[in-house]
């Protein structure tokens, strides 16, 4: 039997978990609460194109963040918010693509496949959402003790499906290159610590 003193301890555990997924979903509610009040501006598919392919890159990059954070800091918690941002990023991905198949080409569905074979940034960012599905079916803690060493393996995908997501920011811009630029740039920043990381875990029992 858990004691009170154990259960307390559980309790902020799952308060922040809550607020954590509160905070996930603050994008989308906006959306939802601005798309109801007609305030997306001129343009309202490319304005939740543009922001739901936005928070897919930027919660993947979060994801991808936590490992560096924890090795820098000493704290345990990123870790056990890896996964709820990596699963919010395919959130993101799937509305990002829900956009574009169902608002942007109006249910014609002939044109999608002819789209992802002869646009390359559609390509690489269907690509990218593909990649992140076995990801997210696999993301349960189940699936980690099935799957064992081979979990890790195949959730590497991640920095792929982030490199594809970025590569498909910059092929879709046409004049402003700065905003997939950072993402790049934080991208690139990740994969360096993670280098570094490993380096120093290999070096540090001799």
């Amino acid at each position: 039997m858990p004691t009170s003193e154990s259960l307390q301890g559980r309790w902020p555990s799952a308060s922040l978990r809550a607020g954590a997924h509160l905070a996930c979903l603050v994008p989308f509610l906006l959306w939802t609460w601005r798309a109801w009040h007609a305030q997306l501006g001129a343009d309202p598919i490319a304005e939740l194109t543009h922001a739901s392919g936005d928070w897919a890159l930027r919660f993947l990059l979060g994801c991808l963040a936590m490992t560096p954070l924890r090795r820098a800091s000493g704290w345990r918690w990123p870790i056990q918010y890896r996964r709820m941002l990596g699963l919010y990023g395919f959130f993101y991905a799937s509305v990002h693509l829900a956009i574009y198949l169902v608002l942007d080409l109006g249910g014609y569905w002939a044109q999608i496949l002819d789209d992802i074979l002869k646009r390359p940034f559609i390509t690489v960012g269907f690509l990218a959402w593909l990649l992140l599905i076995p990801l997210a079916l696999t993301s349960t803690r189940a699936a980690m003790r099935w799957l064992g060493r081979r979990w890790g393996q195949l959730h590497k995908l991640v920095y792929l499906i982030a490199a594809l997501g970025i590569l498909h920011f910059l092929w879709l811009v046409k004049a402003d290159l700065s905003e997939p630029l950072i993402y790049l740039a934080v991208f690139v920043l990740l994969m360096l610590m993670r280098i570094r990381g490993g380096q120093l875990r290999f070096k540090r029992p001799g």
